[in-house]
């Protein structure tokens, strides 16, 4: 039970012919929590599917539970970003959670009562029973992120992977969804890499911080890496980090979109 979920030794990723990031050291303990933070273009959603096995590294190596990471591993789960079903998706709730179960099959999967148990369970568990049989379609952007979690847990996942999962979320939604990916971490122990532009939501989960910026890194609580001396290195720039109360405030860090990482194209996440 000591040995990490996920390590990443010595990783280098190219797109395009630029290093997005180079020399990464990192590893998940089981029921460790780590934000993923940096600047579009940083490479952090690339870092997710780098670890999916959608990327292949110029160096280095990722390993899942000991083993080289592939694609379409039942053993990691993934929560996109926040995307509203199209108004034509006749996909209900609990199929939507289902494809957690058995979606790596052709199709939904024939019905069983093991199936419906286990679909059940995950709709019990993020609090989605009530809406288990609308039309995605019909449900808020908030309920459909839920699903989302449900249908991730569902499997059973001994890593999780966020992708930016509360964005477009009120307050209010960001906090259950939140709090939902947090409490059943701790509970079944899984590690969980959730990537974000903005900290502070979930800030009081947080085990440590990945900060990618100019092709380099940080690693470390968030006290020990979101500091102006510290960004500012990273970004061989003046950083300033502002604490307020309980929320942290990044000022002045450049946006890297050149990189043409492509952060938000998920056509292929969802029906």
């Amino acid at each position: 039970m000591t040995d990490p979920v996920l390590r990443i030794e010595a990783a280098e990723l190219r797109l395009g012919g630029l290093i997005l990031w180079s020399g990464l050291e990192l590893s998940v303990a089981r029921g460790e929590f780590i934000a993923v933070l940096g600047a579009n273009g940083s490479g952090k959603t690339s870092l997710l599917r780098a670890i999916l096995g959608q990327h292949e590294l110029a160096a280095g190596e990722i390993r899942l539970l000991g083993d080289p990471v592939r694609r379409g591993d039942r053993r990691i789960g993934y929560i996109p970003q926040q995307r509203l079903a199209d108004e034509g998706t006749a996909l209900r709730g609990r199929d939507l959670v289902g494809l957690g179960v058995d979606g790596h099959r052709f199709g939904i999967g024939l019905p069983s009562r093991a199936r419906r148990a286990r679909v059940d369970a995950a709709l019990d568990d993020v609090g989605a029973r009530h809406f288990a049989r609308v039309p995605v379609a019909k449900l808020s952007g908030g309920e459909q992120q839920r699903l989302r979690v449900g249908q991730a847990l569902a499997g059973m996942p001994d890593l999780l992977l966020c992708d930016e999962p509360l964005l477009s979320l009120d307050l209010r939604q960001q906090r259950v969804v939140s709090s939902l990916i947090d409490s059943h971490r701790r509970e079944r122990g899984f590690g969980v890499l959730f990537v974000t532009h903005d900290v502070n939501p979930i800030l009081g989960a947080v085990d440590k911080v990945l900060y990618l910026a100019g092709g380099g890194f940080r690693i470390g609580t968030p006290e020990e890496v979101l500091r102006s001396d510290v960004l500012s290195e990273l970004y061989a720039s003046p950083i300033d980090v502002i604490r307020s109360g309980d929320r942290v405030v990044i000022v002045g860090a450049p946006d890297q979109s050149h990189a043409h990482e492509h952060e938000h194209d998920h056509a292929r996440d969802l029906p």
